[in-house]
């Protein structure tokens, strides 16, 4: 029984123009060159390359269709060339487990390596399978939905689950996006590997992601990642606070289209959870590292944080470049807070000097609040408002300075949790007298 590994799709003859593969077989380069090189190029630059089975190819246009029986003769019976008389253009769709396997090398007779190969591969065929017949046969690939509905897929590593009690659907979930964008998209494909498909859970992807992100040339990314995944398994209340964060994210920010994208790149998101970190290295008492990581996510993410601050779960930074969060603050559950938004002190007392956010407050873009007041719970603060009082629960505060909506002796009263709805602009009818 053969099984396909690598799929494709018709590519019009006018984008294939001047696609190649690296012909040196560059070992180091090989992710590249087998994503087909966007430059055009046909050799590798590189002085040190080496030979690689699975990278080594001419030039031309023709891509490339890789396919495996039973692994009888190791990784020399992997590749094949598509003729050139073929009339369908084929643009490549790469394992990129296949290129780290590649790009490692290995002193490993061939028939060993290519029982590795399947081993790492096996997990990918269903996926790839079904791509693969859909391009056999003329049809377009199908949506995501429509794979979801068809494929029953075990693209998650058992030995790795958090012991939170039941099944990490939500990192299944994770892996089945990111597989289907590495399908997509073949340039993401490395990085889609490297950043989740590589992992055995949640935690491990975003310790290494975020170990890259806040990286220095004198803070490495490994100790980054060994800090961060150390620090999220000893603690069950980070694990379950990061999968109610990008939860959160997914249902209230329209922009958000998946829970991967989500991971890799919502600056929000992996602000708050290297708060997480910070925040429990502080209480460790293990404060110069846990201020070292503030500096790093300020320099990145445009995201300050004080360690020492408190942070519930189902939080949404939206945007969340120019956050400001003081020492002192606490924020509930279940909050969303958008950019340029300050919980800050009024001067230079110390003491317990910042806000405290209620359960389900939306706190909307530019908004400063100052103090040691109280924002109640269910609570909706507009828009470039200056708070300075408290506000009470299930209210509206609004302006510069912020009054209630509906006056301080009989405020309106919300009927919905604000930070749930992410509504901005329901009070207006209510607090102006003119409308445009």
């Amino acid at each position: 029984m053969e099984a396909v590994v690598f799929s494709s799709f018709l590519l019009p003859s006018e984008e294939r123009v001047k696609r190649r593969f690296c012909s040196a077989g560059c070992v180091k380069c090989s992710p590249v060159s087998l994503a087909l090189r966007s430059d055009g190029s046909s050799s590798c630059v590189r002085s040190e390359c080496s030979s690689s089975t699975l990278s080594s190819s001419g030039g031309g246009n023709n891509a490339l269709l890789f396919s495996f029986g039973p692994f009888r003769g190791g990784l020399n019976q992997v590749s094949r060339r598509v003729p050139p008389s073929s009339k369908q253009g084929l643009m490549m769709i790469v394992s990129p487990k296949v290129i780290l396997t590649e790009e490692r090398g290995s002193s490993e007779d061939r028939n060993a390596g290519g029982s590795r190969l399947f081993e790492n591969l096996k997990d990918d065929v269903p996926l790839l399978h079904s791509r693969q017949k859909g391009v056999k046969s003329g049809l377009p690939l199908p949506d995501l939905a429509t794979v979801e509905k068809e494929e029953t897929l075990d693209l998650a590593s058992k030995d790795e689950f958090p012991a939170l009690g039941e099944e990490d659907k939500l990192w299944v979930r994770i892996r089945q996006e990111a597989r289907w964008d590495s399908v997509k998209e073949p340039v993401l494909a490395s990085y889609l590997y490297s950043s989740i498909l590589s992992h055995g859970s949640l935690e491990r992807a975003l310790a290494f992601h975020l170990g890259n992100k806040l990286s220095s040339s004198t803070l490495l990314s490994t100790q980054l990642f060994s800090l961060i995944i150390d620090t999220f398994m000893e603690d069950d209340g980070i694990r379950r606070a990061v999968r109610e964060d990008i939860k959160a994210v997914k249902g209230r920010d329209p922009a958000c289209n998946s829970y991967s994208h989500c991971l890799l790149n919502f600056k929000g998101f992996l602000a708050c959870q290297t708060h997480r970190v910070a925040h429990r290295l502080w209480n460790q008492g293990r404060q110069s590292l846990a201020l070292a990581l503030q500096s790093r996510v300020s320099e990145v993410f445009h995201v300050d944080i004080h360690p020492a601050a408190k942070i519930g779960s189902g939080i949404l930074f939206d945007h969340a470049t120019g956050l400001v969060v003081g020492e002192t603050a606490i924020i509930g559950n279940n909050v969303s807070i958008l950019h340029h938004v300050t919980l800050g002190g009024t001067g230079a007392l110390g003491g317990d000097r910042h806000p405290k956010i209620g359960d389900g407050v939306l706190i909307g873009a530019g908004a400063i609040i100052l103090g040691n007041v109280k924002i109640g719970e269910g609570a909706k603060i507009g828009a470039g408002s200056l708070v300075l009082i408290n506000v009470p629960p299930r209210t509206m505060a609004v302006g510069n300075p912020a009054h209630l909506v509906g006056g301080k002796d009989s405020p309106a009263q919300l009927k919905e949790i604000p930070s749930q709805t992410m509504d901005h602009t329901s009070f207006m009818k209510g607090w102006f007298d003119y409308v445009i």
